[in-house]
């Protein structure tokens, strides 16, 4: 095989290997089994190459979503199990996990028991599929979005990745708000605008350069946020403004349990639609079992921690029916002014010093989403594609810093009403990404991973889409919102709110009607 031909991929965006062509008819340099060795992104003068071979002069990842090949799968034994693990304990070891217990008691009005019950139970669901997907990685090379086409095929899964996108920039959005805030906590006279572009700029360097930039930087960037919050469980034990708020019975409690717990759920699946972008330079040989195992070490550790020492901090503010130095603080900078309220006067400017350390936290946070959303973008089509990775990634920050500044004032509304689309759309992704999995593809071995760019040999996506639809259809008749509440959710609780099972029914009606769909559609099509 030969790698060293000239190709001009800006004129001829079949060399890549990717797109609607025959694998007899792909580039001499992509593998019989759809693998893109790295050296060839460089290829000849086309914009494309040149851009590759300056990002090549400064060891920034040039791989966009291209099949890996075995031979550049250098992220291999423990530390590899380490990367994916310190990976989501980074990400998730911040002050916007934090922020999502503290709404259990200042929206859903829950006690400290069943908050804390709820924030166990949900995450303990929330996660399996980020941990189920991430054994996908190692074994097929390919990003989750590409992986998703052998679910949804090469048409459907675009839709996929519209709603992904939105999923990338909104969490980039909310975390970058939480941000400021605590910056603005610290120094009043930072405006909120300062203290998002200071996390998006700072997490664009991390993204820039990709995949051993990105794993390196959460490899540590947990401890010193661990440490701090640490220092936060000790000065608020000592305080004595803990309040065992008692925990209230009847279908207005069961309301607000169920709808707080779409909230924990979205955040903790959140990760899903990415999950495989992060062991994908895994060895094929890699053990699923242990990286399933690492991968949910790494997310439980931190969501538990984080949200439970919310829901315990928040119930100071009930101290004096809520006159008291903790619900000034929330009222004044949200979460940030209520980590204020524990730290500052115990510890004064060290105290500030904490909580610049959790707003920077944020990066390791949004690193993930800014990330994955360049990768993300490449799927839409096939121009998209033929643009860098490290474009994507500093286009998607432009536009999250452009939605984060404005609704940086409403930041307690938009992260509910965010957390539960989520929720929503990842419990319908779930439902038929599984049942295709499980039970027509039989496991892993129904898959044939050099099929991935070639749309004739994926599915049609009729059967996938149809069932997002019906699954769409759960979500409405079982969400509770604001703005509008399902019929099944109105009997979920009391009025007018009812309780939210919008994911529970999303994930059972997409489920069930691919079932249907997916037996006609391979009867019909064979494929």
């Amino acid at each position: 095989m030969s790698y060293y031909r000239e190709y001009d991929l800006e004129k001829n965006p079949g060399e890549l290997g990717v797109g609607n062509i025959p694998a007899e008819k792909r580039p001499s340099y992509v593998n019989e089994d759809g693998t893109v060795p790295g050296e060839s992104f460089e290829y000849g003068n086309s914009f494309f190459a040149k851009l590759q071979r300056l990002a090549g002069r400064f060891k920034i990842e040039q791989r966009g979503i291209e099949r890996v090949p075995e031979s550049e799968r250098t992220d291999d034994g423990f530390k590899a199990l380490l990367n994916v693990s310190t990976m989501w304990l980074s990400a998730n070891m911040v002050v916007s996990s934090f922020a999502i217990g503290v709404l259990g008691k200042s929206l859903f009005y829950l006690g400290f028991v069943d908050a804390i019950l709820v924030v166990l139970f949900f995450n303990l669901i929330g996660i399996l599929p980020v941990c189920y997907f991430s054994t996908f990685g190692p074994r097929f090379g390919l990003r989750q979005m590409v992986l998703s086409r052998f679910w949804f095929g090469w048409w459907g899964v675009k839709l996929i990745c519209v709603f992904n996108v939105l999923a990338c920039i909104g969490w980039s959005s909310v975390n970058s708000i939480v941000g400021a805030q605590l910056i603005n906590a610290v120094n009043n006279d930072v405006p909120g605008f300062a203290g998002i572009i200071i996390i998006a700029v700072c997490t664009f360097l991390v993204c820039l350069f990709g995949y051993k930039i990105v794993h390196a930087y959460e490899f540590w960037s947990w401890i010193p946020t661990f440490i701090i919050f640490l220092i936060v469980v000790g000065e608020f034990a000592h305080s004595g403004a803990f309040i065992n708020l008692p925990m209230e019975t009847g279908t207005s409690e069961m309301g607000s349990v169920l709808s707080f717990g779409a909230v924990v759920y979205g955040f903790a699946t959140g990760w899903t639609s990415y999950a495989a972008d992060y062991t994908v330079y895994q060895p094929s040989t890699q053990s699923r079992r242990k990286v399933f195992l690492w991968t949910w070490l790494g997310l439980i550790i931190p969501l538990l921690f984080t949200e439970m020492l919310g829901v315990a901090v928040m119930t100071a503010t009930a101290i004096n029916d809520g006159d008291n130095v903790y619900q000034a603080g929330y009222d004044q900078s949200g979460t940030g002014g209520l980590l204020a309220a524990v730290l500052f006067p115990p510890l004064g400017n060290f105290g500030k010093f904490c909580l610049v350390i959790l707003a920077l936290s944020i990066i390791a946070n949004n690193c993930p989403n800014i990330y994955s959303v360049a990768l993300t973008v490449q799927v839409l089509g096939r121009w998209t594609q033929h643009v860098p990775r490290f474009v994507w990634t500093f286009v998607g920050t432009l536009v999250y810093i452009a939605i984060a500044i404005p609704g940086y004032s409403h930041f307690e509304e938009v992260l509910e009403n965010f957390m539960n689309f989520i929720g929503y759309w990842l419990a319908i992704y779930e439902g038929i990404s599984l049942t295709e999995h499980f039970w027509f593809k039989r496991g892993f071995s129904g898959y044939d991973a050099s099929h991935y760019d070639q749309p004739s040999k994926l599915p049609p996506g009729i059967a996938a889409i149809a069932a997002f639809c019906c699954g769409i259809a759960g979500m409405v008749v079982g969400m509770s919102q604001v703005w509008y509440v399902g019929p099944i959710a109105l009997h979920a609780g009391e009025a007018p709110y009812g309780g939210d099972v919008g994911f529970e029914l999303g994930f059972a009606f997409a489920a069930v009607s691919y079932l249907g769909l997916r037996t006609v559609e391979l009867k019909y099509f064979s494929r």
